[in-house]
């Protein structure tokens, strides 16, 4: 390893020789003096060296490239007038690791053309935020399933068989026959529920094949998963997500409240518990008295509507969030809960979050004729399902959970358009690399 110093702990070496080494962000090559703005993972710092004649090292310094990388040895000096931290390094040796050509990006360039260049443009220390509060809000989530005993899990992402509907799935060759990339983690932590495991997690790639441009869409993304036992209805999924999610919001806001309000400008709330809940028969029509025509006819909300329940919500209540609860069997999978006094109507619901959908969650049909004759209520062929039907034939308890985007999430939070913007490298109709 590089005996190096960290940028953020320059302050406590005063007068100390140190070495650093980062990227050259800036470069100022002056008559009299020479000047570095060194980044590094931490940070910027200065560094000068005072430029003489015939001085190798000012040589060097000269023909430095913007985003070289360097390593950098001199003497910490403190100094109030310095505006980057109120100290610098004055340079007694330069290496260069590795010189940079041509930068094609800046933070001009349009979005399409920074994802072609994605890990030059993960250097911006605002991009870098990003990923850092992504890394905290993760923790926080573990944390709680920790402190509630939830197990984690890895389930494979090849499957024989569709986890959700057979519409967006992308078939992909092996061997001689063919499997599909999963959509979802649905039906292995259901068959963690059989095994007895009582609470799991997982936080991994799910692969939907819509051919969607929208902001809020992408092909492969991150889901967050839970799912547990001995439920008595969706209810207690909803308690425990909202209780997840007050809890993050809380870590994120107490560790980068103030970066996140001086990079994005917004502030992070922690909410109140409960979240309100509305049915959404009652929600399509809150939307429909405000002026807006729902579009779709499955009797869901569209994109607009989901915006517009938002906007009661907030003045209603006061709140960002909004439990969406009882949808129709029609629009939900055969493995949903129906109500007892109305079959029509499921134990489910959508989390909307600043008028967009972030959750879907239920309580699971845990009985297996009632499974069975859902399935083929919704058309669907037994045969290919047969592995999943016979989690429930040895023994199932009542069970629910829910499956939320890591990277919707972390845009709204940050107040962004695009989970483009917060996903480390995105995959979309239209792009497949870097």
């Amino acid at each position: 390893m590089i005996e190096r110093t960290s940028i953020d702990k320059l302050v406590e070496l005063a007068d100390q020789k140190v070495t650093v080494c980062g990227w050259t962000d800036k470069i100022r090559d002056q008559k009299t003096v020479q000047f570095i703005v060194l980044r590094d993972e931490t940070g910027l710092v200065q560094l000068v060296r005072e430029r003489i004649e015939g001085d190798p090292i000012c040589d060097v310094i000269s023909e430095l490239s913007a985003d070289s990388v360097v390593q950098v040895s001199g003497v910490v000096k403190i100094d109030p007038r310095v505006k980057l931290g109120g100290l610098e390094v004055q340079i007694e040796d330069v290496i260069v690791l590795s010189k940079a050509e041509p930068i094609p990006i800046n933070e001009d360039t349009s979005l399409d053309k920074r994802l072609d260049w994605r890990f030059i443009d993960l250097r911006n220390s605002r991009n870098r935020l990003i990923f850092e509060v992504q890394t905290e809000l993760e923790r926080s989530y573990r944390k709680t399933w920790q402190e509630e005993g939830f197990i984690e899990i890895h389930s494979p992402k090849l499957m024989a068989a569709a986890s959700e509907s057979g519409a967006e799935l992308f078939r992909v060759d092996y061997f001689d026959t063919s499997a599909f990339l999963a959509q979802s983690p649905q039906f292995y932590k259901q068959m963690a529920m059989a095994a007895g495991f009582g609470k799991v997690f997982e936080i991994g790639p799910v692969f939907r094949a819509n051919p969607s441009f929208t902001s809020r869409h992408d092909t492969e993304f991150t889901s967050v998963d839970v799912e547990f036992s001995w439920i008595d209805s969706h209810e207690d999924v909803m308690n425990f997500e909202q209780r997840l999610l007050a809890r993050m919001l809380k870590d994120v806001s107490d560790k980068f409240q103030d970066e996140i309000s001086s990079v994005f400008g917004v502030d992070v709330i922690v909410p109140e518990l409960p979240f309100p809940r509305i049915k959404l028969a009652e929600a399509v029509e809150i939307v429909e008295s405000s002026g807006h025509k729902i579009e779709r006819t499955d009797g869901d909300l569209d994109p607009e509507g989901e915006r517009r329940i938002a906007e009661y919500v907030q003045n209603e209540y006061g709140h960002q969030f909004v439990f969406l609860t009882d949808y129709p069997a029609t629009v939900r999978p055969y493995y949903h809960m129906r109500h007892p006094e109305d079959a029509t109507l499921t134990k489910s619901f959508d989390l909307v979050w600043k008028g967009l959908e972030i959750t879907t969650g239920a309580q699971r049909e845990h009985r297996y004729d009632t499974l069975v004759n859902q399935a083929i209520e919704k058309g669907l062929e037994l045969a290919p399902l047969q592995f999943y039907l016979d989690f429930f034939r040895y023994g199932m308890p009542p069970h629910g959970g829910f499956g939320m985007g890591l990277t919707r999430v972390l845009m709204i939070l940050l107040g962004l358009k695009n989970v483009r913007e917060v996903t480390f490298l995105y995959r979309g109709p239209n792009r497949l690399s870097p």
